[in-house]
């Protein structure tokens, strides 16, 4: 990303609380009324085509809590019970949801998320691999990927997980300053990390992932510049570097991390900008709206090219129609609507040993809501939305249609953040740092509410 002109009335006016996309419409406006049949409908028309599929699994459980977590997370000790009792429970899930399918589904992608999946032992992961590909047809050449947690995935279990077909690994770093990993209680070393994914490239994963987080406490744009020259020095597949999400008044235990030790809005901006640089003049292609991916890898080729596309769980390369989610909190998407697990562990257990569907949430999209929800995915993965085509595509008139949206645009334009005219709007790479705003100027939920204090803050 070029050098970009940031005004403290620009950063004043647009470092607002707003959403972060990963769906559309949000969580928030999701209902809770939960109609069974409703989700069994969408699972049959579901089974009944051949769209692409991907499959999600939560792990919630972690063995120590990293105080910056917005996950759905649960603390245990690594006792086997634990993962026998989800499992039961997952597996039986599972049935519940493949009755209404019907059909064996092939699946291009799969990931287990979490918590931690290496919480999991090695017989447990091999009894949940197996299962997945009792009830789906899991394709050996899509993403089959995991989340590791570098401080408890030994080796065996590395070696385990590629063995059972697992190619893509993501590991969570944050930041390599000892300061700021002791204020987050995550602390592991670069030579841990460096010697992890040295097993990783023995193994021949195909991508090695590193997740990153600016904006934490004590960051600053000298020692998280250090963490990017490693970066640059361990040379992972793809970087996600998220901005910290600091909602302590959803997540209790973020009162831990001390509030005047985070960076300013206008520091943590500086963060970013200063990582960014560092890792765009070493080996690695800024893509999308916080990730990074070596110059010569696929992703990158896919930003290149317009193809990227994005899910609960980030960007990717594969399109899924439909997104599957087993576990507690998990989140599908399925022929048109949002489906939410339970977040609660007991509840979950309680639904499936009740023989219910452990629904919390679900929201069914109209026509409306689906052609917001391209609009804004297609500014997150590409940058820009071809006016023209998207017309075509929907037999609309876009002036018309988001008639209300106009004033946004042409305020986004004044102030640096688009470029717009009658066939295309493009995000200025001023835009790029708060596209979020932009997205936020289609959601009509949004104008219904009195502030937003349910997210986190852009900047």
């Amino acid at each position: 990303m070029p050098p970009v002109k940031l005004t403290p009335e620009i950063l004043a006016k647009y470092d607002v609380a707003g959403p972060r996309y990963t769906s559309y419409p949000t969580a928030p406006e999701w209902k809770d009324e939960v109609k069974e049949k409703e989700y069994h409908k969408h699972l049959e028309k579901c089974g009944q085509n051949d769209k692409p599929l991907s499959l999600y699994f939560h792990i919630p459980f972690c063995v120590s809590l990293c105080y910056y977590c917005g996950c759905n997370m649960a603390i245990r000790k690594r006792w086997p019970k634990y993962g026998d009792e989800y499992l039961n429970a997952l597996f039986k899930e599972m049935d519940q949801v493949s009755k209404h399918l019907g059909a064996k589904k092939r699946s291009s992608q799969l990931h287990l998320g979490g918590g931690t999946p290496t919480f999991l032992d090695n017989t447990q992961l091999q009894a949940l691999y197996e299962k997945c590909d009792q009830y789906f047809d899991i394709d050996p050449n899509g993403e089959i990927a995991v989340e590791i947690e570098p401080r408890n995935a030994d080796p065996e279990q590395i070696r385990l997980l590629r063995k059972l077909g697992f190619n893509r690994i993501s590991m969570g770093v944050q930041d390599f300053d000892p300061k700021v990993q002791e204020a987050v209680n995550r602390v592991n070393t670069y030579e841990e990390i460096k010697d992890l994914m040295a097993l990783c490239r023995e193994l021949d994963f195909k991508s090695v992932n590193i997740d990153l987080i600016y904006g934490l406490p004590y960051q600053t744009k000298e020692s998280f510049a250090l963490t990017a020259e490693k970066m640059n020095e361990l040379k992972p597949d793809r970087i996600a570097m998220y901005s910290f999400a600091h909602i302590p008044w959803v997540k209790k235990h973020q009162k831990r991390i001390p509030t005047e030790a985070l960076p300013s809005p206008e520091h943590k901006v500086q963060i970013f900008l200063e990582a960014t640089r560092i890792l765009s003049e070493g080996s690695f292609q800024a893509i999308a709206m916080d990730h990074f991916a070596l110059k010569e890898d696929e992703m990158a080729l896919a930003y290149s090219e317009g193809k990227l596309n994005r899910n609960f769980m980030g960007y990717t390369l594969l399109p899924a129609d439909n997104f599957l989610g087993f576990g507690a909190s998990s989140i599908g998407y399925i022929e048109g609507g949002y489906f939410q697990n339970h977040k609660d562990l007991p509840e979950y257990y309680n639904h499936i040993n009740s023989n219910k569907m452990p629904l919390d949430k679900m929201c069914i999209l109209n026509k409306d809501d689906l052609l917001r929800r391209e609009i804004i995915n297609t500014l997150m993965c590409r940058f820009e939305l071809d006016i023209e085509s998207f017309e075509k595509e929907h037999g609309i008139s876009f002036t018309k249609t988001f008639a209300f949206e106009q004033a946004h645009l042409k305020h986004c334009a004044e102030d640096g953040l688009l470029k717009k005219d009658n066939t295309k709007l493009i995000v200025t790479d001023l835009g790029r740092l708060f596209l979020r705003n932009i997205a936020m100027g289609f959601d009509t939920y949004l104008r219904k509410k009195d502030g937003f204090q349910r997210f986190s803050r852009i900047i």
